[in-house]
């Protein structure tokens, strides 16, 4: 059986792979799901000095204490990027990058470089001075493709558990050695696996480090393993097979 070790996207903690944590290991996996510096149960250690290195030292640290090998690293969404340095960081320990709804963004690319400049300016101007990234409102009536699958009752959980991230998280460009990348695999919701495949053909800093990885299709919102996480758990067990 595997090893797994998951990494939730911005704004939530370990507490989002609950199902999903459960389901592998009723299949006969070790699960470790993290929660990162600074968010959920972590957030009172939130500061400005809180970014993606700190995020990527976070799973590095786990993977060694616990003395982790041919670990299957899961990242969702924003936790694709510190996933993808802790990777580089100890490759002999990763037997594959799991990317979920995410992907290896380029060397040098920060989360906030791929946001349209107007939503970044609103961004800077919601977040002032401040060293915090709000969660969204969780409205499914503005934001339906990436809530779509979540009922209510999840989504009034994500409106009361869902902290505020880092904001060096998504402005911190991704670093890595240059060192060979570990076998990759991305389970893809919002994004038809038809248009990844052209992205990556195309080069798309998205998606263009997929190249040569598995490509896994699981229709529904951006929060998989909220709105489907029985399915995401059957996926990563087919990865992991």
């Amino acid at each position: 059986m595997a090893t797994f070790v998951l990494v939730p996207g911005f704004w939530l903690g370990a507490w989002a792979w609950r199902e999903v944590t459960a389901t592998l290991r009723a299949q006969g996996h070790e699960v470790y799901p993290m929660t990162l510096t600074g968010v959920a149960e972590r957030a009172h250690l939130a500061g400005p000095q809180v970014g993606l290195e700190t995020h990527t030292t976070d799973i590095v640290r786990l993977i060694e204490v616990e003395d982790l090998r041919d670990v299957l690293l899961v990242g969702h969404s924003g936790g694709g990027m510190p996933v993808a340095q802790a990777a580089d960081r100890i490759p002999e320990r990763i037997a594959r990058v799991v990317y979920v709804e995410s992907g290896p963004l380029p060397d040098g690319t920060a989360q906030f470089d791929t946001v349209p400049p107007e939503e970044q300016e609103r961004l800077r101007a919601l977040i002032g001075a401040g060293h915090l990234l709000p969660p969204p409102a969780w409205d499914p009536a503005a934001d339906p493709q990436n809530l779509a699958g979540l009922d209510e009752s999840t989504l009034a959980l994500l409106r009361a558990r869902a902290t505020p991230h880092p904001l060096g998280a998504a402005t911190e460009p991704v670093r890595r050695t240059g060192g060979r990348p570990a076998p990759t695999a991305l389970v893809a919701s919002t994004f038809p696996l038809d248009v990844v495949e052209q992205m990556i053909g195309q080069g798309h800093p998205f998606f263009a480090g997929l190249a040569g990885g598995e490509l896994h299709a699981l229709p529904t919102g951006h929060w998989p393993m909220l709105s489907e996480p029985k399915a995401l758990a059957d996926v990563l067990d087919r990865i992991a097979g």
